[in-house]
C-alpha cells in the first residue's frame, strides 16, 4: 500500500490533501492513481508558502508524508471540482481545423521530452516546475510513466505537452506555444492518440477557456478519484508514430 493509498484523498476536508516526501517516481506514480499531484509554489512565492504549509502540518490540518527530507515541503493536491475531457466526446473548434489544415505542422509522442519539460518551465514571472519536479518526470519518463506530446514545424518544436499515464487516465501536467495555436493542437492530437489507445479521460486539472472550448467538464473529486481507481490498472500504450495535421 502506497503513501497516499492511505489517505482519503476523495473525502479530504481541502484541495491540498498531503505535503512532504520526495519528487520521485515511485512517490509520483502512486500520487496519480489516487488523484494526486504536486503544485509547488512559483519562486517569488515559494518561502511564504512553505511557511503556510509547515503551518498546517503543526496545526495537525494537512498530513506530513513519512521520509519527508529537511528543506522546502512539496505540497499534493487534489482539486475539486476536477477539470477533465473525455477523449471520445471533445470537440475540434473551427479555429483548430482551419490552423490545422493551414500549418504544415506535423506531431510525435515521446521525440522530446526534456525539451518539452524545459519550455513548459520557461515562463515569466516564475514557475512550479521547479528543478526537483522537473528531474523527478524526467526520472518518470525514463521509467515509462511520463509522456510528451510534441507539435514540429520541420525540426522546429513549436508546442507540446506532458503528462502521466496511469493505466488508463492521461493526467496533463504542462504546455507551451511558440507558434499561436500549438499548445491546442497538441490537445486535439493528444485526445486523438488516447481514444485510440482506449483511453477515456485527459485529466486537465482546472478549467481553461480554450479547453471549455473543446468540450472540457467538471467532476466532483470523489466521481474523479474513484474513476482513477477503477482504470489505474488497465494498461494502455500511446501509438508513437510520428502524424501529419
Amino acid at each position: 500500500m502506497s503513501l497516499f493509498d492511505e489517505l482519503d484523498v476523495a473525502r479530504a476536508p481541502r484541495e491540498l490533501v498531503a505535503v512532504g516526501g520526495v519528487i520521485d517516481p515511485p512517490t509520483l506514480r502512486a500520487a496519480y492513481r489516487n488523484g494526486v499531484f504536486p503544485w509547488p509554489a512559483s519562486e517569488p512565492d515559494a518561502a511564504a508558502h512553505d511557511k503556510a504549509l509547515r503551518k498546517l502540518v503543526r496545526k495537525g490540518q494537512v498530513p506530513l508524508l513519512p521520509g519527508t527530507p529537511d528543506g522546502p515541503l512539496v505540497p499534493w493536491v487534489s482539486p475539486h471540482p476536477r477539470a477533465v475531457l473525455l477523449t471520445g466526446r471533445f470537440t475540434v473548434p473551427k479555429s483548430v481545423r482551419q490552423l490545422a489544415r493551414r500549418m504544415p505542422w506535423t506531431t510525435t509522442v515521446d521525440a522530446a521530452f526534456d525539451e518539452v519539460v524545459e519550455r513548459c518551465a520557461d515562463r515569466s514571472g516564475g514557475t512550479w516546475i521547479t528543478g526537483a519536479m522537473s528531474r523527478g518526470y524526467r526520472a518518470l519518463h525514463a521509467e515509462g510513466g511520463a509522456h510528451s506530446l510534441e507539435v514540429w514545424d520541420g525540426t522546429r518544436l513549436v508546442g507540446g505537452l506532458y503528462g502521466v499515464l496511469s493505466g488508463r487516465i492521461f493526467s496533463g501536467e504542462s504546455m507551451f506555444f511558440l507558434e499561436s495555436g500549438a499548445s491546442k493542437v497538441a490537445v486535439v492530437d493528444l485526445c486523438h492518440r488516447l481514444a485510440e489507445a482506449g483511453v477515456p479521460v485527459l485529466d486537465t486539472q482546472q478549467e481553461s477557456d480554450h479547453l471549455l472550448a473543446m468540450g472540457q467538464v467538471l467532476a466532483s473529486r470523489l466521481e474523479y478519484v474513484d474513476t482513477v481507481r477503477a482504470l489505474r490498472d488497465q494498461p494502455a500504450t500511446i501509438p508513437a508514430e510520428r502524424r501529419t495535421l
